[in-house]
């Protein structure tokens, strides 16, 4: 079985982590979800404070997208299925976002008493960025 880090394509890796966060620009941006978003947490986007500590926010982001592209790397590598194509990506992305991420933001959201249509944005954005994740992961050589 070897070291769980071995034969894992770190580049493939990275560009899937690149990837899912630039999916965040579009997700939430005014051409799909943020005015929802926004309305959902009752963000104040006149007040100054609601745009402290963004690099810190979006730095960490980046790093969980990393560490979640990390985890379906390694998934693929010992399934076998990295190089087997998109479609196995896609598959693979689709049960590490329902199952793990989606699942865990419901369990929050059910003792937060968030609305349902923000965890809708927010673990369709987990799950689309794990799927767009797996298939790259699955499709690169």
């Amino acid at each position: 079985m070897g070291n769980l880090f071995d034969n894992l394509n770190w580049p493939a890796i990275a560009v899937a982590a690149l990837a899912y966060f630039a999916l965040g620009s579009l997700w939430y941006s005014p051409l799909l979800f943020v005015k929802k978003w926004i309305a959902y947490l009752k963000i104040d986007v006149n007040d100054p404070n609601a745009k402290k500590s963004v690099g810190l926010m979006f730095g960490g982001s980046f790093v969980m997208m990393f560490l979640q592209s990390l985890a379906i790397a390694i998934i693929a590598e010992r399934l076998e299925i990295r190089g087997a194509g998109w479609m196995s990506g896609l598959k693979l992305g689709a049960l590490t976002g329902c199952c793990l991420c989606a699942s865990t933001i419901a369990v929050n959201y059910f003792y937060e008493k968030k609305p349902l249509g923000l965890f809708l944005i927010n673990a369709g954005y987990a799950i689309a960025g794990n799927m767009i994740a797996g298939i790259i992961i699955c499709s690169w050589y």
